[in-house]
């Protein structure tokens, strides 16, 4: 049984086993890929991931749209969780900055 994991990156809380987020104790409501993202951007906090390691991750190996449509994703998720909160690195990707 995989060990339950609640990542704690101040105001933000991620539940990866009940795959849940809050934000200062009140859950916030994200779509399945956006909760991917997120995940994937708290994995290592502060690294810089691509849109195409993104989409990859996200959509898996046999996804070949656009990888702009990452960019979609990643507004709509700063909306929800606050746009400080992922950073854009102009020409690499995007990281999590708390």
């Amino acid at each position: 049984m995989p060990a339950v994991r609640r990542l704690q990156l101040g105001s933000l809380t991620i539940d990866t086993g009940r795959l849940t987020v809050e934000i200062d104790d009140e859950e916030v409501h994200l779509t399945p890929t956006e909760l991917r993202i997120l995940m994937l951007l708290t994995e290592e906090p502060g690294n810089v991931y691509s849109r195409e390691k993104m989409a990859y991750t996200v959509w898996g190996y046999q996804w070949a749209g656009d990888s702009r449509v990452v960019d979609v994703h990643i507004q709509r998720l700063r909306k929800k969780i606050g746009s400080t909160r992922i950073e854009t690195v102009r020409g690499f990707g995007y990281r999590f900055a708390g």
